[in-house]
């Protein structure tokens, strides 16, 4: 009695289901839950439940997860902190196991020499003095060693295949994937060039025994008349290449154009290359030329163009060749790149794609669009080559106090002080006109930066030209000429190049105004990403980032301007207050590691 007296409440405390009515039940006995979007779904409510947020856990609750993941978790990462955190936050890269890479390593150590490829005489005769005559040493490179046996058809490797309703069940897929500057544009041109000089030899072939079947019939019909031969036939080829190169700008047209043309020489095939910088009646004489075409090399926006009035264009191509891959399948090309792809895979053996990146969007593409595509992949891609070496400025620092402009133009003059240890003089000529030329890229994120960086270096006493897509493109080429041709140290009793001399007078001579300082043996190119992909900038030996890049991608491609071709580099990252430095630092750590930045 006492007990129950006890749990007896007081008069004055107040039940907490005061004017609540009895909770409502659906007809099988359970509780209704209450409407939370209409306007008096949150009154009479005793917790904040507000919609779209998640419900605050208890701490029983989060030890039991915590407890839960740490039993997931594998013993020897428990402790180990997450590498490249930040990295990760920007455009992901697919990754590349390193058991992958460790055998992809132990299976091309064996090849030493191009003599070890299965390629035509002339093709191999032709590798040192035209493809490679800027080379000190003619080896191939690992993406070389890796991709033009497969690309050939000469490795015993058997491929598990499968069907697919994408492609025809002879097409060859590929996928070249390597680090800037490792010559990816010769580890599938050469195989290429291969097949169509097999395959003029199989036309030869078939042209013959054509002609003595038609021989026999005339023996036995000697009275029957053949109607003579036109003079004016087009040959069999004309507007229906053999092989398609895509590249998505006209500046990478230019430069895989040159090389397939020297490679033309000795070998002897037909090739012609396509773009927007070129007048309609150009481009109408190279691709229906009487004598025919084999190679072309084009942008995707002007092949499907001329594709559409003329379908016969992809109606003969064989091998067709997509670089710069992912720039080519992202959401601004993909339309047009594929439809090429389409229209040319009736007729098509060799499907290459090419690239120095594979972002996890194109990995994904890739999956779905060519599941059984055989990809040949370097033991570095997606790793800055050890050879370049990455500095850091911190403009926030003295004695630029937050300017970038002082401290690029102060990093480009220490640059340009080391040439005049090599400088060598002539007899009667000033020592500055024969100075070892040092070529430095600066990249910036924006294209209204390129004229405000170039000015402000122009006014210290640098040679500097800004870049941009608003810039003509004769000049263009013109700029780009002089960074992506190799110059050789020059022998002192040589006679001096007339060439360089140019270089120097604008500066020399310049109107009232300009400053008293020169630099002149340093020649600056301020530039957007318009030049960071695939452009060969052998000249080049420094880069500076003055905007710290978007992307790791983009890290990727502009600090790959330089040490290409087992050439030694550096690039200098300025870095001021708005910049993401955990990006910068992790990307030097992976670089004194050697480890890919995914």
């Amino acid at each position: 009695m006492a007990e129950m007296q006890r749990r007896r409440p007081s008069r004055m405390d107040l039940s907490p289901r005061v004017a609540q009515a009895p909770p409502r039940t659906a007809p099988s006995g359970k509780p209704i839950k209450r409407r939370m979007n209409s306007p008096f779904g949150g009154m009479n409510m005793t917790e904040p439940k507000i919609r779209g947020q998640p419900r605050e856990r208890s701490q029983a609750e989060e030890k039991r997860s915590s407890r839960y993941r740490d039993k997931e978790r594998p013993r020897e990462e428990k402790g180990r902190p997450e590498p490249f955190k930040a990295l990760k936050m920007q455009r992901a890269l697919a990754p590349v196991s390193y058991g992958h890479r460790t055998s992809v390593k132990s299976r091309i150590s064996d090849i030493d020499t191009f003599d070890q490829f299965d390629l035509l005489p002339v093709i191999q005769q032709s590798i040192a003095p035209q493809a490679l005559r800027a080379m000190d040493s003619v080896t191939p490179t690992p993406i070389q060693r890796l991709s033009i046996p497969a690309l050939l058809g000469s490795d015993t490797r058997k491929v598990r295949r499968r069907n697919s309703m994408h492609k025809s069940e002879e097409m060859e897929q590929f996928l070249l994937a390597a680090e800037t500057g490792s010559g990816k544009t010769l580890a599938y041109l050469l195989p290429v060039v291969d097949a169509i000089k097999r395959a003029e030899v199989e036309d030869t072939r078939a042209e013959e025994r054509e002609r003595a079947q038609k021989e026999v019939q005339s023996r036995k019909n000697p009275f029957e008349l053949e109607s003579p031969p036109l003079s004016n036939e087009p040959h069999s080829t004309t507007g229906r290449p053999r092989a398609i190169i895509l590249l998505p700008t006209s500046e990478l047209v230019a430069q895989v154009g040159s090389l397939v043309k020297s490679l033309s020489h000795t070998v002897k095939f037909r090739s012609a290359l396509i773009s927007a910088s070129f007048t309609g009646q150009v481009i109408r004489n190279r691709l229906f030329s009487p004598n025919g075409i084999d190679v072309l090399i084009s942008t995707p926006h002007l092949l499907s163009s001329i594709a559409e009035s003329d379908p016969n264009v992809l109606s003969r191509v064989t091998h067709l060749v997509i670089d710069e891959a992912d720039s080519l399948l992202d959401r601004s090309f993909s339309p047009l790149t594929s439809a090429i792809i389409d229209k040319a895979t009736p007729s098509l053996q060799q499907l290459i794609l090419c690239s120095a990146t594979i972002p996890r969007s194109l990995d994904s593409f890739l999956r779905k669009r060519f599941p059984d595509i055989r990809r040949l992949v370097t033991p570095n891609l997606h790793a800055i080559p050890r050879r370049v070496q990455l500095g850091v400025v911190d403009v926030d620092k003295e004695p630029y106090r937050g300017n970038k402009n002082l401290a690029c133009a102060d990093t480009i003059w220490s640059i340009g002080k080391t040439a005049e240890e090599h400088s060598s003089t002539y007899p009667g000529e000033d020592a500055h006109e024969n100075v070892d030329v040092k070529r430095i890229i600066v990249f910036v994120n924006e294209r209204e930066k390129t004229l405000e960086v170039a000015e402000h270096l122009l006014s210290k006493g640098i040679d500097a030209v800004a870049l941009s897509r608003d810039t003509d493109e004769r000049k263009q080429s013109e700029i780009l000429a002089s960074f992506t041709t190799a110059t050789e140290a020059r022998d002192p009793g040589a006679a001096p190049p007339q060439a360089l001399k140019p270089n120097y007078v604008p500066m020399n001579q310049a109107a009232a105004g300009s400053p008293r300082r020169m630099l002149p043996n340093t020649k600056v190119l301020v530039i957007t990403d318009l030049g960071s992909r695939g452009i060969d900038t052998l000249a080049v030996r420094h880069v500076i980032l003055y905007d710290v890049p978007h992307t790791t991608i983009d890290f990727i491609h502009r600090l790959g301007r330089t040490g290409r071709m087992g050439r030694r580099g550096r690039g200098v990252v300025l870095v001021g207050k708005g910049d993401r430095k955990d990006v910068v630092r992790e990307v030097r750590e992976g670089m004194f590691k050697g480890q890919a930045l995914i």
